[in-house]
């Protein structure tokens, strides 16, 4: 025993250790057999494609199988001279009216943007007017305004002339369809304009004035350029819908395509569904033109604003092939 209090010693040996249990080393893990990813199943989806491929399927076969629609004779209409002379017509009056449309529309856009109160004000009615008042109606009046008007006149205001011609020589059925289209224009072209030339964002505005250049330079190489990428699509969709109004200046006694056709289908009554089939087509080659060069002038504008340019279709066509070829390659290895 000790002789500190509180301590005590025993005596004996010591309690022999617990032997540790022996641990096996962990078995090597089995490899996975490789397994295909199997995409999530949407039935909803595979019943609504089904649906929809029957209807297209559907409508294919009324158009092929249904002998009311004369396709003999559409293929005998698509071409005759009647129809192409319409056709360039058309594309004449369409051209003309989309070109002093636009320069109208930019007139009429700075007009509106500009600090001059008049400006403000004669370029806001002038878009209210022309875009209240339907094409038919100004076209029509277009059409009799030698009955208001027989002599216009150029000179001093509310003063003496200095020359006078007749009005009623002047305007052809050409000029007024031309006319009547380009103000219709303009005045859808100017908000389009307007709208394009607001989303150029203000810095760069602030950037140009900064660097002293005119007034001209800017909204030519600054301004314009980069709101042209919102402008575009939104004015072919105007061109567009040109292309398809100028069917109305048939009502002017021009006979474009869709004259033609009504005056084929008033000879050939028989013939009225496929002369109506040929007219379709025609427009639907028009507006797919336009919205290929839609295209192109879209991928044009952007490259400043995107880090790669939007494939073309023929650069789409390929990547999907290749990708069909790379897919085909894994299924035949697994």
């Amino acid at each position: 025993m000790s002789d500190s209090p509180g301590l005590a010693v025993s005596s004996g040996s010591a309690p022999p250790a617990e032997a540790e249990p022996r641990l096996d080393p962990p078995a090597e893990p089995k490899p996975l057999a490789p397994q295909r990813v199997r995409p999530l199943l949407r039935p909803g989806r595979w019943i609504v494609s089904a649906v929809v491929l029957v209807l297209v399927a559907q409508i294919i076969h009324g158009l092929v199988t249904n002998p009311f629609y004369q396709w003999d004779r559409f293929q005998y209409w698509f071409l005759r001279p009647t129809i192409l002379e319409g056709l360039l017509v058309t594309l004449e009056v369409a051209v003309y009216s989309a070109v002093l449309g636009l320069i109208g529309g930019v007139l009429l856009a700075l007009a509106r943007l500009s600090p001059s109160p008049v400006l403000r004000a004669v370029s806001w009615v002038y878009t209210w007017l022309f875009r209240s008042v339907p094409l038919i109606v100004i076209l029509l009046f277009l059409y009799n305004f030698s009955a208001l008007y027989r002599t216009l006149s150029v000179g001093v205001p509310f003063g003496p002339a200095f020359f006078s011609f007749d009005e009623s020589r002047l305007a052809t059925d050409m000029v007024v369809a031309v006319i009547g289209l380009s103000l219709n224009e303009a005045a859808y072209a100017s908000e389009v304009v307007r709208g394009g030339i607001l989303s150029v964002d203000q810095g760069q505005h602030e950037a140009a004035s900064a660097l002293g250049l005119p007034k001209r330079y800017q909204f030519a190489k600054i301004v314009f350029p980069q709101a042209l990428r919102s402008i575009t699509p939104n004015y072919v969709n105007q061109l567009i819908g040109l292309v398809k109004g100028t069917s109305l200046v048939f009502y002017v006694s021009l006979l474009d395509l869709f004259g033609s056709v009504q005056s084929m289908g008033s000879t050939y009554p028989g013939d009225i569904v496929p002369l109506l089939l040929v007219a379709t087509a025609w427009y639907l080659i028009l507006t797919s033109v336009v919205s290929v060069i839609q295209f192109y002038v879209e991928r044009y504008y952007s490259r400043g604003a995107l880090r790669t340019l939007p494939p073309t279709p023929l650069q789409r066509l390929r990547t999907g092939l290749g990708e069909l070829r790379v897919r085909v390659r894994k299924e035949t290895a697994i």
